[in-house]
């Protein structure tokens, strides 16, 4: 479903999928929903993309939840806000995010399911959905605690105040603080390192780290050992290998 208020853009086989809508501080509309879902779904199945830049402006990522949008009745019916959820959740390709300003609610819950995260020292964070009489979503409940733990959890979740980049990062959910004027070419940056990654062994790795963190080590030594067989035997690899003995 296109949206004016979603444009995506593909450079080097890097998706940036930005939000813009300005007017309205990027508050994201049932449409909005629609379009990332969509941007996402597609881009999971497009070869020629290796990885997604999610982002706003250096100013701006988004206020959350269009909340006029958001209560009507055809907001409910049409759950675009949960198909995008479930996209970029089980996207099987990296995802990196540019964010600064203000990224409230969804704004911030949805870095959760990104693999690296680029903020900027101006970011605003904040989970206010507790104040607004309402629950975390988009797996917050379960994501933020095995990140930050469940003090520093319940801070940012039951008291819903603003903070900054840095906490963030305390956080667990934030890679990189870096200038507002670098947010986005910072992201970029690593967006292009892990599209010239080998596609299967990302996928592969990316498909690993999503398992459940609850593995022992000897469960993830099971899990890993049978891909990292196949991933042995694939050309892709032992193309590198060659090359490498080459050099050596």
């Amino acid at each position: 479903m296109p949206s004016t208020h979603v444009v995506t853009t593909l450079s080097d086989r890097v998706l940036a999928i930005e939000l813009l809508r300005r007017e309205k501080k990027n508050a994201i509309t049932t449409e909005m929903y629609a379009a990332l879902a969509e941007a996402f779904e597609e881009a999971a199945e497009a070869p020629g993309v290796a990885a997604v830049l999610l982002h706003g402006q250096s100013d701006l990522f988004t206020a959350g939840n269009d909340l006029a949008d958001f209560l009507s009745p055809a907001a409910r019916e049409t759950r675009s806000a949960i198909r995008f959820l479930h996209a970029i959740a089980s996207f099987p390709k990296p995802v990196v995010a540019a964010v600064g300003g203000p990224a409230i609610g969804i704004g911030t819950t949805m870095l959760f399911h990104c693999d690296l995260v680029v903020a900027g020292e101006g970011t605003r964070f904040q989970l206010p959905f507790v104040k607004l009489g309402l629950c975390p979503e988009g797996g917050s409940s379960a994501l933020l605690p095995q990140m930050a733990g469940h003090r520093l959890a319940a801070e940012l979740l039951l008291l819903g105040e603003p903070f900054d980049a840095h906490k963030g990062r305390e956080a667990g959910f934030v890679n990189m603080v870096v200038a507002d004027s670098s947010i986005l070419e910072t992201a970029r940056a690593l967006a292009l390192k892990l599209a010239q990654q080998p596609a299967d062994a990302m996928r592969t790795s990316k498909a690993l780290l999503k398992r459940s963190p609850g593995r022992t080590s000897l469960e993830a030594i099971e899990d890993e050992y049978p891909h990292f067989e196949r991933l042995m035997q694939s050309q892709e690899a032992r193309d590198i290998f060659r090359a490498f003995l080459q050099r050596k």
